[in-house]
């Protein structure tokens, strides 16, 4: 499942996560409660037939049906959704032509802290919630990074190539 040859760091790495997430669960058996995990996704409209619906009566001398070539419309979205062990928690669709820099995550992940405070006081007070995503560019810049800090936000690590521990890419999506 993972898509390139890890070097014996890499490797190490991913066992030191995994054991920090072990020992996380042995202290608190109500751990992954609290894990608010994100994910970003693209989604594009397709207008498919399938060769049943393709199909036509015709005479032997009356022409072929023209067909249209299967093909990607242009509406394409992202969708960044934050979700736990329970539900989704918040969705954020990304406006067209936007990317998702490490401005507009920023602009998220506030929204996140928002939908928390408002909906989830319990894990706001105490603040018990831990984030976890994946290691896109955006997710990993410095002032990312400090805006994480500076709100006080746990950020359970990822390592790098590993999507059998991105529960998104592991079944989400």
């Amino acid at each position: 499942m993972v898509p390139r040859l890890l070097t014996p760091e890499q490797k190490g790495f991913r066992m030191k996560i995994c054991a920090d997430i072990l020992q996380n669960i042995g202290n608190d058996p109500n751990f992954l409660e609290n894990v608010e995990t994100c994910d970003e996704s693209w989604f594009f409209q397709c207008d498919l037939e399938s060769k049943r619906q393709s199909m036509h009566w015709k005479s032997p001398s009356s022409p072929r049906q023209k067909k249209a070539r299967q093909r990607i419309s242009k509406f394409k979205a992202t969708m960044i959704v934050f979700f736990d062990i329970r539900r989704i928690v918040h969705v954020d669709w990304v406006p067209e032509g936007q990317t998702v820099n490490k401005v507009y995550y920023k602009e998220v992940l506030t929204n996140l802290r928002e939908w928390l405070r408002r909906r989830r006081p319990e894990m706001w007070k105490n603040v018990s919630w831990v984030l976890h995503q994946d290691n896109a560019p955006a997710h990993n810049t410095l002032s990312v990074k400090r805006f994480l800090t500076k709100q006080k936000i746990t950020v359970l690590e990822h390592p790098p190539y590993s999507p059998e521990l991105a529960s998104c890419d592991f079944f989400f999506f």
